[in-house]
């Protein structure tokens, strides 16, 4: 019998880079000129609606860079932003991708990302094919390290936490999942995590 049914990956910090995170806001506030302090300020007020998704990438770009002219368009804006997007140097992909192949398990995602970058880099990156079921804060409405975004994930699975694992890169998020049952490993490596996994039973 494998440890776990279900295996939950983070995205950006785990799979893939950051989606919007410090510094591909910093590169991409430096590319078009802005000043960086009062982007930041605005980001603060309206990121966590547009992550779960109650705001859409309009809404977000108006409130954040368009409240006044621009010598670029928005469509310019949005697709620097995503050119951010890359695979992770010493990430987590290619055991996913093992673990797919393994038929083993469940697998999922449970992350935070506002829904434009989320179906563009779960699209762009293949994640599709291995995900089974995605928790995304734009498709549930919820954020980690909050409890109810892991306490959802466990009635929408109707598993038990015990037989879930989840990986963020993030300590404040890993312990949020263990403060429901699930079993939580922090992510600082694909070595690390391969050897945390075959010692759990999880991996050969």
């Amino acid at each position: 019998m494998f440890p776990f049914d279900v295996i939950l990956f983070d995205v950006g910090g785990v799979l893939l880079t950051n989606g919007w995170d410090h510094g591909e806001r910093a590169a991409v506030t430096e590319h078009f000129n802005l000043d960086r302090a009062a982007f930041e300020a605005r980001h603060n007020t309206s990121n966590d609606a547009w992550e779960r998704d109650l705001i859409s990438l309009h809404d977000y770009l108006s409130a954040t860079v368009f409240y006044e002219p621009r010598s670029f368009s928005p469509d310019d804006f949005f697709a620097f932003m995503l050119t951010q997007s890359k695979l992770l140097p010493d990430g987590a992909l290619g055991i996913l991708t093992e673990l797919a192949a393994s038929h083993n398990y469940l697998l999922g995602a449970l992350n935070n990302e506002a829904r434009a970058t989320n179906d563009y880099r779960f699209e762009t990156f293949g994640l599709w094919k291995h995900f089974a079921v995605a928790f995304s804060s734009c498709y549930v409405g919820l954020r980690k390290p909050g409890p109810a975004i892991y306490k959802r994930a466990l009635d929408i699975l109707g598993v038990q936490g015990q037989r879930i694992l989840f990986i963020d890169d993030r300590a404040e998020n890993v312990a949020g999942a263990q403060s429901v049952g699930m079993k939580g490993i922090r992510f600082v490596g694909a070595d690390a995590l391969r050897s945390e996994l075959v010692t759990l039973g999880a991996m050969d």
